[in-house]
């Protein structure tokens, strides 16, 4: 690994610490703990040396009270290593998780706060692995591995200071036996770090070859794309495969160069200890002591290597959950200091407003338009002329490029996100519904809503009826995305939810799916009580909604180029509106 590399890992740790503080809690008695564990076990080495040499081996026989002594030291040594070792990965493991706890809260949270084309492009099932497999990586690392390899270098050092104390030559022979493995771990590392990178993308990008057919289940069915679907997965699996395989390769590599250089410091040890001993420069003690000592030698550095694979992996997980976190969210809330809409119906006017996405041409130009409070307006135009984009900027799901949308005289950036979210609602085309009873997709709109307030406004939206036909009221499971119900009945359950979050300005962005005729009048009855004594302005699809609108606003290709009552636009002949609206006329005809 190169100094950059080194640098940039050393920055990911510490950015990582940075993010979830609880990760340095305690750290100190932890780092004792680790130190004790390690002394310990270094005893025992010691205890058979002196055990052999002074106690077996003793002038005028063996010394029973010192074997009996060493054996004492030698089992308190062995419960010191134990209970050491069990406090440390105790606090190790509750650390750790605390720490993990706040990096995926905060990352969950700030998946939420990210831009909608930072959702639109990043993959959903790679956004997932982000803030799921990423982050239990890091959590693998962080209990199993982190502080494990401070003891194992720690382990390493004590080891090598008593063998060297016992006999230099020894010493230098483990440490020439394990030169190649040292000096190519640098090489090793940097491998690693490319190969699990590559292994971390692989993972998202098989997540989400796999979950979008999953839900997509109905279209790969209905096309019959089954083979291909599952061509698309195998590819995708096999794609995560080689790439592990490849990051394996020099995993396996380098743990086989460690048991290489155990084997071969095991021999020399024995080879030149028996030398030594014939030479009477080394005691049997001394040599069973060494023996003991290369093990404590050998285990932290084939440890450290198996550690070494786990870091690279979880340094490059750590890297992906940062990434996320640290995307800037493009729609800051002012909080505190942000201005609060007083109730009622609200005022909307948007002053020279343009809009392009990243890297792309405008999509709006210079767009001025005023609402006044109370009015229903509904905004029509071809698709791709930016009427959705209006719906988006009144909503501040988005920021325009140029000018200012205003709420009752407020710039929208100066709201607070509390404020706007209370005042203003948005019902999209597909009103998502959570794999729960209606109930509970309903109270999304007010929380804190009872089930005598959620039949109340069912009642007010002309609905009772309609709830009294489901097998199980509003206790009716609606499966995943709402698919147990109809597209018409998911949307009444979206106007329903709108209808109690009780909002000032409601935006409506039209559904387009076709229902039986009995549902659509239904729906239409609850949309015109639900946009009663409220501001609406309302992305028509349908232009029978631009006929019962106050006013209608045209826009085409990105600009506002009709405004007025239906009544008059249809009239102009060669007008914008009235192409869409013959056109419309004709295709209901059909």
């Amino acid at each position: 690994m190169d100094s950059g590399e080194e640098m940039a890992a050393l920055q990911t740790l510490r950015r990582g610490v940075q993010i979830s503080p609880e990760l340095r809690e305690g750290i100190g008695w932890t780092l004792v703990l680790a130190v004790l564990a390690s002394v310990g076990q270094v005893i025992v080495p010691v205890v058979v040396q002196q055990t052999l040499d002074r106690g077996l081996g003793a002038d005028g026989g063996p010394d029973v009270s010192f074997v009996v002594w060493m054996g004492v030291i030698a089992a308190a040594a062995i419960a010191l290593t134990s209970g050491a070792s069990y406090l440390m990965t105790s606090r190790l493991f509750r650390t750790s998780e605390r720490g993990l706890a706040t990096l995926r809260i905060k990352a969950f949270r700030h998946v939420h706060d990210l831009p909608l084309l930072t959702q639109n492009t990043e993959r959903r099932g790679a956004l997932v692995s982000r803030v799921t497999s990423d982050v239990d990586q890091v959590s693998q690392f962080l209990v199993f591995g982190g502080l494990l390899f401070v003891v194992s270098v720690g382990q390493v050092l004590i080891a090598t200071i008593v063998m060297a104390i016992y006999s230099w030559q020894l010493a230098l022979v483990v440490w020439i036996a394990f030169a190649p493995l040292f000096l190519s771990i640098r090489w090793f590392q940097r491998k690693l770090s490319e190969a699990y990178g590559v292994v971390r993308r692989q993972m998202g990008s098989m997540l989400s070859a796999i979950s979008e057919p999953v839900v997509g289940a109905a279209v790969v069915r209905s096309y019959a794309v089954e083979a291909r679907t599952q061509a698309r997965i195998d590819e995708a699996i096999d794609g995560f495969r080689a790439a592990s395989t490849r990051a394996q390769r020099f995993t396996v590599v380098s743990f086989s160069l460690g048991g290489i250089s155990a084997g071969l410091a095991n021999a020399g040890v024995i080879v030149i200890g028996v030398l030594l001993g014939f030479a009477d420069q080394m005691t049997i003690g001394t040599v069973l002591a060494f023996a003991f000592l290369v093990t404590l030698f050998v285990g932290p550095v084939q440890m450290g290597t198996q550690i070494l694979t786990d870091a690279q992996n979880a340094i490059a997980g750590w890297r992906r959950v940062i990434g996320i976190l640290e995307t800037p969210a493009d729609l800051v809330d002012p909080g505190e200091d942000g201005e609060t809409l007083p109730r009622g119906p609200v005022d909307v006017r948007f002053e020279g407003v343009s809009f392009a996405y990243p890297g792309g041409p405008f999509v709006l130009r210079d767009i001025d338009l005023d609402i006044a409070a109370g009015r229903r307006v509904a905004v029509v135009g071809e698709t791709g002329s930016g009427k959705s984009t209006v719906a988006k900027l009144l909503t501040r799901l988005m920021d325009p490029t140029e000018g200012a949308v205003l709420l009752d005289g407020v710039d929208v950036r100066r709201i607070a996100a509390r404020s706007l979210r209370r005042s203003v609602v948005l019902v999209p085309q597909e009103g998502f519904l959570f794999d729960d009873s209606i109930t509970a997709n309903v109270r999304y709109g007010d929380l804190d809503a009872t089930e005598a307030d959620i039949l109340a406004s069912a009642d007010e939206l002309g609905l009772s009826d309609w709830l009294a036909t489901l097998p199980a009221g509003l206790a009716t499971q609606v499966g995943q995305r709402g698919e147990s119900l109809s597209a018409g009945e998911r949307q009444l359950v979206a106007l329903l939810r709108a209808h109690l979050a009780d909002p000032d300005l409601l935006v409506l962005d039209e559904a387009t799916s076709a229902v039986d005729p009995a549902l659509e009048m239904r729906i239409g009855r609850a949309l015109e009580r639900l946009m009663s004594g409220r501001t609406s302005v309302t992305i028509a699809h349908r232009l029978s909604t631009a006929e019962s609108a106050d006013e209608v606003v045209v826009v085409d290709r990105g600009r506002i180029v009709q405004r007025g009552p239906h009544a008059e636009l249809v009239h102009q002949e060669g007008s914008v509106y009235a192409g869409l609206h013959a056109s419309w006329v004709a295709q209901q005809g059909a």
